[in-house]
């Protein structure tokens, strides 16, 4: 592989590579942009080095989760997978056990998984009831979390009903996710998001369904897992073989409050690469035909790569999306990806992806990675396919569900017990991030700061 000379400019604020940026790219498109992605936001971040004990302290991973995971808005389920009354899914983070049930008057509500006797977890799967009973001595909540019977009642008139509810927890909605906070005195979750379901307005993720929900055990901490998948910076390295169709060094990267974005040109080459690849090319790399060998569609004359995918997403959702024939070329090629802290990862336009990435058990060192796939739908919501969770050395290919993608997702998590492995090897402090290209990641660092100091 040849490299050229990136040269780039000194101001963080301008500073990328050589080469088209990706708001002249847009004024390419053969329809006319959203505005949402002719937005540009570029903050002072100050973060370019952190220390490495972020990653690999026991002392730093037990301050997070009272800084961070008891007092953050954070994605718990999809409403769908509590659509009737009674129905409940289990949320663990760290030491605690959320518990979200969909109530008799439909209000979706949160609980400690805990029972107020003896403290066993209540439930310990997804399913549905119409009351929340202990397994283990058998008292039972109603749906709302009020007190409904306790066996033996005369022996426990010490206990009052008023005063055993299950101690709720906030709950916030939007797009088809349920967020709580194990904060009583959180912010409210409008106030948290910010500015973010805009952005989305025109790809409602309400109308989507869990079309696979793959889950895969980490052995690195939970930061260094989404951290690659935060930047294109990787691709060159990592994903050679897509080069030929990924702007990689060319992405764009805004931040706002609790939130940031990247937007990563597909269906345009590299600025890597020495010599430019031709349409058929550019479109065959990202068809997967450098994987595995599959046939590749053509790219038609007087057509792009670009402008061929852009139809066949057109085609591909005729009928399931109402302003499929208005999206844009970059609203169907492009990877724009979003980052709500801490951990919430949803992709725009009507690209399927979702990410969730949490510490696993009490260990700065094993993580959980969960990709969720999220598609438009015709008629009737199909019911949410079943979570499926790998093991640590499994390869994503064993969830077929997936897809090509496996095989990309194996590339990157191919890094991640490496990078932790080197991170408690180093003979240095710090971590360094690029200015502009890990803008995402700096700006979460700015963030994970702030919390962790109040």
């Amino acid at each position: 592989m040849d490299f050229e000379n990136m040269n780039p400019v000194k101001n963080p604020k301008e500073s990328r590579s050589n080469g088209l940026s990706y708001q002249q790219l847009l004024d390419t498109d053969s329809r006319e942009v959203p505005d949402v992605l002719r937005m540009q936001s570029s903050r002072d971040l100050p973060f370019v080095r952190v220390p490495i004990d972020r990653y690999t302290s026991q002392a730093f991973h037990d301050l997070e989760f009272e800084k961070i995971w008891k007092k953050v808005w954070q994605f718990a389920c999809r409403e769908e997978q509590i659509p009737e009354v009674g129905d409940h899914q289990i949320y663990d983070i760290g030491k605690l056990s959320i518990l979200i049930v969909r109530g008799q008057d439909a209000i979706i509500r949160a609980f400690h998984n805990t029972c107020l006797h003896r403290g066993r977890a209540l439930k310990d799967r997804p399913g549905r009831s119409l009351q929340l009973q202990c397994p283990f001595h058998g008292w039972t909540w109603n749906l709302d979390g009020s007190l409904k019977q306790i066996p033996c009642r005369w022996d426990f008139d010490h206990v009052k009903n008023e005063k055993t509810s299950l101690t709720e927890i906030k709950v916030g909605t939007w797009g088809g996710f349920v967020f709580i906070n194990p904060d009583p005195n959180a912010e409210a979750f409008e106030d948290y998001i910010g500015d973010l379901p805009s952005h989305f307005e025109r790809w409602p993720l309400e109308e989507r369904y869990i079309a696979a929900h793959v889950g895969r055990i980490m052995e690195c901490n939970w930061k260094v897992a989404q951290e690659g998948f935060m930047e294109a910076y990787h691709v060159a390295s990592t994903h050679p073989q897509m080069l030929s169709a990924i702007g990689d060094a060319n992405s764009q990267y805004d931040a706002w409050d609790h939130f940031s974005r990247a937007i990563t040109a597909n269906m345009t080459p590299s600025p890597h690469l020495r010599k430019k690849p031709s349409e058929q090319e550019q479109l065959d790399a990202m068809m997967g035909v450098s994987l595995d060998g599959k046939p590749s569609m053509t790219v038609p004359e007087q057509r792009t790569a670009r402008q061929t995918l852009g139809q066949l997403s057109r085609m591909q959702l005729q009928g399931l999306v109402p302003s499929v024939q208005d999206l844009s070329d970059a609203e169907l090629s492009d990877s724009i990806y979003y980052t709500l802290f801490p951990n919430f990862h949803p992709w725009g336009a009507y690209n399927r992806i979702t990410y969730r990435f949490r510490p696993l058990g009490n260990s700065p060192n094993q993580s959980l990675m969960e990709v969720f796939y999220l598609a438009p739908f015709r008629g009737k919501r199909p019911d949410p396919h079943p979570f499926q969770l790998l093991n640590a050395h499994a390869s994503w290919t064993e969830a077929p569900q997936l897809g090509s993608l496996a095989k990309v997702f194996d590339q990157d998590t191919l890094n991640m017990a490496a990078v932790q492995k080197g991170l408690h090897a180093a003979g240095h402090q710090e971590v360094t991030f690029s200015q502009y290209q890990e803008t995402k990641i700096r700006h979460f660092h700015s963030l994970l700061d702030q919390y962790v100091k109040s």
